[in-house]
């Protein structure tokens, strides 16, 4: 059996904020690894990735991959970049400031890999109060339905992915459906549940030419 992946750093944070990690993300991290971990390097992106966890926990489990990493926020980059640091992975995790995939290119990436927003609007009531208190609302709250981002993140993770590439990326049950409506014309689209059998990670693999 594997050892239970640490996603928090190894010293304090530089902030809270943003710096919430749970075991529904140490699912998305098991679900990558075996896709991803035979091949001789590959190249993965982490797509919102708020404090790093997920790509700092990528690199230490894949030395001899090309990691990258992107949010919208200088804020939450600046807290990435010294989380990788912490580690001694700032040269392994390359960080790009943007929205979602844009400017990264086609035909590029092995793997992207995202915890993405995903809960609506109408759903507020529901989410943690550790996630309401400290996580800003931008990185929890999609809009209203809460497919919102992944409907943009999904045609734009098709076009960054290699032919045969894996897109892995964290759901809730309330839009598991819409989620596979997206993924229609991908391969071996496949939902796993978490420990509390709530479906949590969708994963995809582009289509081959």
């Amino acid at each position: 059996m594997r050892p239970r992946l640490s996603l928090r750093p190894s010293r304090a944070p530089i902030r809270r904020r943003r710096e919430i990690s749970r075991p529904e993300t140490e699912h998305l991290i098991e679900t990558v690894l075996p896709l991803v971990q035979t091949m001789t390097t590959p190249c993965i992106v982490d797509v919102g990735t708020g404090s790093g966890c997920i790509a700092i926990a990528l690199a230490k489990e894949l030395p001899q991959a090309e990691m990258h990493a992107t949010d919208i926020s200088s804020e939450a980059l600046e807290i990435a970049r010294a989380n990788a640091a912490r580690h001694q992975l700032e040269s392994r995790v390359h960080f790009h400031q943007g929205d979602l995939l844009q400017r990264l290119g086609q035909n590029r990436f092995d793997c992207v890999v995202s915890n993405p927003p995903y809960v609506g609007e109408s759903e507020e009531d529901q989410v943690q109060l550790e996630v309401r208190k400290f996580e800003p609302r931008h990185a929890v709250f999609a809009g209203p339905t809460g497919l919102e981002v992944i409907q943009r993140l999904i045609p734009q993770a098709h076009d960054a992915l290699k032919p045969g590439g894996w897109l892995v990326i964290e759901i809730s049950g309330s839009i598991v459906e819409g989620v596979q409506d997206v993924l229609d014309s991908w391969r071996e689209v496949r939902v796993t549940e978490d420990l509390q059998k709530i479906p949590r990670v969708a994963r995809a693999q582009k289509t081959l030419p």
